[in-house]
């Protein structure tokens, strides 16, 4: 006899903090409508930062929200992030769904609830991107990072063994989650919304630029000090869409050719998207799907050919793969487009296989086996 639907159980959607709508977020909002009942629990939000569907969810934060001024300051609380986790109260819930990339995963329901972990990554600041982090980070912040991060690691691994099933977003993560918690994982590609991100229509007046464009979050391990400078040294058009605490830092690096926009509402992203001459990025990602939106609109990218953009863009046909994260390897990656052309129908074509209702179907099927035990 089958079990009742999962989407009429009583069901929990934890994610690690809502302050801005990146990757992560996307995959947060398809889970919100795959379970619009269900309860929503994070660290920390900001309320004008989370998008209508998601809104009409009953919202739990944790401890850190009294914290000061939390959504800013959030990553400066990483020591109380387990805490934080533990006091979030999801006993009462038959189904348990965490999108994480940081500690969200811990939280602690009934013994019997069934609990799947959509995996972003394993905690970046004490896996693979602790180097990255301790590089980045002043004084104080080495030595708190320093001094946590095997209390951190054992604390994550623990946790993860008390997840039910794990699901990874490519097959980059998998890989990881593997390495870090030895825990066998399947991938489901997040969403992307193609409808939304789409090349521009005929009759739009829209004219392609002579600008590449690099949408990001402003953090060290994004890399973008490694595309300043390589602009740099080009001389080429950049515009850089994104905020983020290395801003000021980047700002002083840059050359007159590179401009900083901020953070700008999706229309203009999907604009310069559909405007740019391709999409360029030097980290490496877990996934990427700011790539993914970028070659649904028909844009070819130039990439660090490691992590998630292995899996997204295929070499010489919807872009170019660099394979240092160097600036000899960028400039070679950039010359090597000047000679290349692309079908955008092509990079459109390839980029549906992450679209939207794909995710939707395949997470909801695996809820349903993992809830029917199959």
């Amino acid at each position: 006899m089958e079990i009742a639907s999962p989407f009429r159980l009583k069901t929990a959607l934890v994610h690690h903090w809502l302050v801005t709508m990146r990757g992560g977020e996307r995959v947060l909002e398809a889970l919100g409508e795959l379970f619009p009942t269900a309860d929503l629990f994070t660290l920390v939000y900001d309320r004008s930062a989370i998008p209508g569907p998601l809104r009409k969810h009953q919202i739990s934060s944790s401890l850190l929200q009294h914290f000061p001024n939390p959504t800013a300051w959030y990553r400066h609380y990483l020591p109380f992030f387990p805490i934080a986790t533990r006091h979030l109260d999801v006993t009462g819930y038959d189904l348990i769904i965490s999108s994480d990339a940081a500690v969200v995963k811990g939280v602690r329901g009934d013994q019997h609830a069934t609990h799947i972990c959509y995996c972003h990554s394993p905690m970046r600041y004490v896996w693979s991107g602790y180097d990255t982090y301790y590089r980045s980070a002043g004084p104080l912040a080495r030595r708190t990072l320093s001094a946590m991060r095997s209390r951190l690691c054992k604390w994550d691994y623990e946790a993860a063994q008390r997840v039910t099933y794990f699901v990874a977003n490519s097959r980059n993560v998998q890989k990881r989650i593997k390495e870090c918690y030895g825990r066998d994982s399947v991938v489901i590609y997040p969403p992307v919304n193609t409808d939304l991100f789409s090349p521009p229509s005929r009759s739009s007046v829209q004219r392609e630029g002579d600008f590449f464009l690099l949408v990001s979050q402003l953090v060290p391990y994004k890399r973008i000090d490694l595309v300043v400078e390589t602009f740099n040294r080009c001389g080429r058009p950049l515009v850089i869409v994104g905020d983020g605490p290395e801003r000021r830092k980047l700002e002083k690096q840059a050359a007159s050719n590179i401009r900083f926009a901020g953070s700008l509402p999706q229309r203009l992203v999907v604009r310069a998207m559909q405007q740019c001459r391709a999409f360029v990025f030097a980290g490496e990602e877990d996934f990427g799907i700011v790539m993914a939106e970028a070659q649904a609109c028909g844009k070819p990218a130039v990439a660090f050919g490691r992590g998630g953009a292995a899996e997204i863009v295929d070499h010489g046909v919807t872009g170019i793969l660099f394979h240092d994260q160097t600036v000899e390897s960028l400039l070679n990656a950039l010359e090597e487009f000047d000679g290349t052309s692309f079908d955008a129908s092509a990079i459109r074509l390839s980029a549906l296989r992450f679209a939207r209702p794909r995710f939707l179907s395949e997470f909801g099927t695996f809820v349903r086996d993992a809830m029917n035990g199959s």
